[in-house]
């Protein structure tokens, strides 16, 4: 039987979205492949969060091209989105909460590529008149995936449903960013 890399990341995913402190022998469980299966392709858990990470960045920079964050409205394009991170919030989630990704000189440079695009979406909504000027992009940035975080983990508790997800982040994060004429 063939190692299937891609199975096992979104098993190990899905498990430590979940249990952050879950085993090695509980990631390889989760798989349904041996503890020794694991060690061969991942050497230790930093090693399976480092790869856990390059899918998250490369599944994100997927979203980001497949909701052409240029084209019309900006309100529009976070609700595409949002649509587009959808599948991969649980990963996200899990990523999130890893701080040792995103602390010291060895973070990966693909985060703040992602937050460049993400900043840039929300300075554009700002110039043109849809967002509200008195928010950072940058916090706007940072509110978004607050709320895609969330919003994983309120679906897998089964506290919200899967088919609120994108509705659900979309207006209450624009309901607070969409510039008002008073």
């Amino acid at each position: 039987m063939a190692f299937d890399r891609d199975r096992v990341l979104r098993d190990a995913a899905g498990l430590l979205m979940r249990k952050s402190g879950a085993t090695m022998d509980e990631v390889a469980r989760a798989a349904g492949i041996s503890r020794a299966t694991l060690n061969r392709q991942f050497a230790g858990r930093d090693a399976l969060v480092r790869a856990l990470e390059e899918l998250g960045i490369a599944e994100c920079d997927d979203a980001l091209a497949a909701a052409r964050l240029d084209a019309g409205p900006a309100a529009d394009a976070v609700r595409r989105l949002v649509r587009e991170l959808e599948p991969s919030a649980g990963l996200l989630a899990f990523l999130y909460s890893e701080n040792q990704l995103f602390e010291g000189d060895g973070q990966n440079e693909g985060w703040a590529r992602l937050d460049d695009r993400l900043v840039a979406l929300f300075r554009r909504g700002q110039q043109d008149g849809e967002f509200r000027i008195d928010l950072s992009p940058v916090w706007l940035a940072e509110a978004l995936y607050g709320l895609l975080v969330s919003g994983a983990w309120s679906i897998a508790e089964g506290r919200v449903a899967a088919k609120d997800f994108t509705p659900m982040i979309s207006e209450l994060l624009l309901g607070g960013a969409v510039r008002r004429d008073e």
